[in-house]
């Protein structure tokens, strides 16, 4: 029994010595940036900004602020109804783009066309077809966070190995039974990732346009309520605000992140 049991533990060591010295490198280096931070903010050397134990403290206390949550909270709605409809929208459309040349030849011009518009620039024409803030922040949403799905999937799609379609068509097998065994499995991981590329871009559009709309809610609007303030607070409430949207930012790639390692185990990084 002994003989089993030590080389799975010397095993596992180096793993878990190696992780304890990944996340003592990231300690450090989030500590040497605070450090750096209160040191430049308390000595006065960068004047606008505050002292990081000062914007970190009111970071906290915006966790119970009921005005904040509300806008944090239609952020997150933004994010949350748009990035599924960009998967739903998005997918498909790769799938086909993908699977059949004949219409990704017809569509290409579209499609190179339509995706290097800036997201911001179509705020006007959101708001002109969708009056509701919600409905416009969605909408646009839709639009940006397709893209990286879309291409994601259509070149998955055509990467896929000809010889194990082939081989699904030689036992029988139709092109439906093709997609689901055969290509979708191996185009999902990548799909995967163009989600959570695409969930980044929710985020930043979401706020994006709360900041130039000047909506009612989300951290756009907070941020622009705090940017018209004066004195040292305004700026704490601004960089407060932006470390909970970079937090959120961090806590969905990681949680993305994730959850590709446990579904897709099989895949080679």
């Amino acid at each position: 029994m002994t003989a089993t049991v030590t080389p799975a533990r010397r095993e596992r060591s180096p793993l878990a010595r190696a992780r304890l010295v990944k996340y003592a490198r990231h300690a450090a280096g989030v500590a040497g940036f605070l450090l750096l931070w209160q040191v430049l903010g308390a000595s006065g050397a960068i004047k606008w900004l505050p002292p990081a134990v000062d914007t970190l403290a009111r970071t906290v206390a915006l966790a119970v602020d009921p005005e904040f949550l509300d806008h944090l909270l239609g952020t997150l709605t933004a994010a949350i109804v748009g990035l599924p409809l960009a998967v739903l929208v998005a997918v498909p459309i790769g799938l086909v783009l993908g699977t059949v040349p004949v219409i990704e030849e017809m569509t290409r011009v579209f499609v190179e066309f339509l995706r290097p518009i800036p997201s911001v620039a179509l705020i006007p024409l959101a708001l002109f077809f969708f009056p509701s803030e919600l409905n416009a922040k969605v909408a646009l949403i839709v639009f940006a966070a397709s893209w990286p799905i879309l291409i994601n999937t259509m070149y998955a799609m055509r990467d896929v190995d000809p010889v194990s379609k082939e081989t699904l068509r030689t036992f029988g097998f139709g092109a439906g039974a093709v997609l689901w065994r055969v290509s979708l499995p191996s185009a999902a991981p990548f799909i995967a990732t163009g989600v959570r590329l695409a969930a980044s871009i929710t985020l930043i559009l979401a706020i994006s346009v709360e900041y130039i709309v000047g909506g009612s809610t989300g951290i756009g609007s907070f941020l622009i309520q705090a940017s018209t303030g004066i004195g040292a607070d305004a700026m704490i409430d601004v960089l407060a605000a932006l470390l909970w949207a970079g937090f959120l930012g961090l806590v969905v790639n990681t949680v993305l992140v994730r959850a590709e390692r446990r579904l897709f185990r099989w895949r080679t990084t």
